[in-house]
């Protein structure tokens, strides 16, 4: 189904149980529409679940993606300092680090000897603008930038591997998208939110100034311009309010309907850690996250819905009730290092309780099937590791 076509579909307004839909529930939803339904209260909510389940069973029928990968943190100095973060560090500080390409490599070359087709690469933003140790750990290396040292290593592990990188590696210039867009196939950076007032002393986004959403923005609208797939979505439970939630997923769904890149939009709840300025701060509800991904698979429904099965565990799987398609990156080999807390389920358990759910469990590149043609002409290299991956159906060819 093109996606002209899926906008402009209405659901077809029968729940499960047979009783119409409220008539409000027409797919996309209007922003009023969507302020309204992700304040749903109880007695409505299996109303709105059963309109995002339509919406999801109409753009991908019986099948729940992943993507099998190896999680890079190529560097955790970073510049910013959000409120909810473990990950970064500080020079000097107790498990700050810079994996040398020894280090990448080994990584990328133990994740494909276990079926992986992913390396993520997710790294501190810009740290050697703040941190002279930085900008000697680069000097040693032969780099001039973090990105240049990151263009490298995805090179690299192109090259080497079999693994297509996905890196995340916060605000981009337009060269800067270019230029990593040969050496991968999509990359990502999450929105996070619209909301500015989360900028403001003591919130979330306190001396996080790449956080500055008319920047992320920006980053998101470039690489649209140039074609690039792209990976975004939000953060629910940072002080946004539903509206926010709302904002942040219009201003998503204007981009990808102006440039069409968009493949995967991820609801991700924050979850409280000791260590965090944030560390007595409300973790959103299970009925917030089923709202929010309810109202998002409606508000863009021919893109791709992810919530991380991590961190809702122990019954994750409750979460395709709400019209998700696709449970993000799941490894076999590394942690998740910005949730270390939080494991990865193992696959085959994610493979029964996606079963037990009626549907398919299929794994994908890091690029989505429907997105691989776009991702191809960049250089030749990624060409040729493309087309060496890629089974039936553009899905991984080691599909599990």
């Amino acid at each position: 189904m093109r996606n002209s076509d899926l906008l402009t579909e209405t659901s077809n307004r029968t729940l499960d149980s047979g009783r119409v839909l409220h008539e409000e529930l027409e797919i996309p939803l209007t922003p009023g529409t969507a302020r309204r339904w992700i304040r749903a209260n109880d007695e409505e909510l299996p109303e709105l679940l059963s309109a995002a389940r339509g919406a999801r069973d109409r753009f991908k029928v019986g099948v729940i993606t992943y993507s099998r990968k190896v999680f890079i943190p190529l560097t955790n100095l970073c510049r910013d300092y959000c409120g909810y973060c473990t990950f970064r560090r500080d020079p000097g500080q107790s498990g700050a680090h810079t994996m040398t390409p020894d280090e990448v490599l080994a990584v990328a070359r133990a994740g494909e000897k276990l079926g992986c087709t992913e390396a993520l690469f997710s790294l501190g933003d810009k740290p050697e603008r703040n941190f002279s140790e930085m900008r000697e750990t680069l000097r040693r290396l032969g780099f001039r930038s973090t990105l240049h040292y990151l263009e490298a290593m995805c090179e690299l592990v192109l090259r080497e591997t079999s693994l297509l990188p996905h890196p995340n590696p916060g605000l981009m210039s337009t060269e800067w998208i270019s230029r990593l867009a040969a050496v991968s196939p999509s990359m990502g950076l999450m929105l996070e939110t619209t909301n500015n007032a989360l900028l403001a002393a003591g919130a979330a986004h306190d001396n996080a100034p790449d956080k500055i959403p008319a920047r992320r923005l920006r980053t998101i609208e470039e690489a649209g311009k140039q074609g690039v797939p792209f990976t975004t979505g939000i953060l629910i439970g940072i002080g946004e309010s539903p509206d926010d939630r709302v904002d942040a997923l219009l201003a998503i769904r204007d981009l990808h309907l102006r440039y069409g890149h968009i493949q995967e939009v991820i609801i991700q709840n924050f979850r409280v850690k000791p260590e965090i300025p944030m560390y007595n701060w409300p973790e959103p509800t299970r009925g917030e996250m089923l709202r929010t991904i309810a109202v998002a698979r409606m508000l863009v429904p021919e893109v791709n819905i992810q919530a991380p099965p991590n961190l809702s565990d122990p019954d994750y799987e409750n979460l395709l009730d709400a019209g998700i398609n696709d449970w993000g990156g799941v490894s076999p080999l590394t942690p998740d290092f910005i949730n270390p807390e939080r494991p990865w389920p193992h696959l085959e358990q994610l493979k029964q309780r996606t079963q037990a759910k009626g549907f398919e469990l299929r794994q994908r590149l890091p690029v989505y099937p429907e997105f691989v043609q776009p991702a191809m002409g960049k250089s030749t290299l990624l060409d040729s590791k493309l087309n060496a991956v890629i089974g039936r159906e553009g899905y991984a060819r080691s599909a599990a």
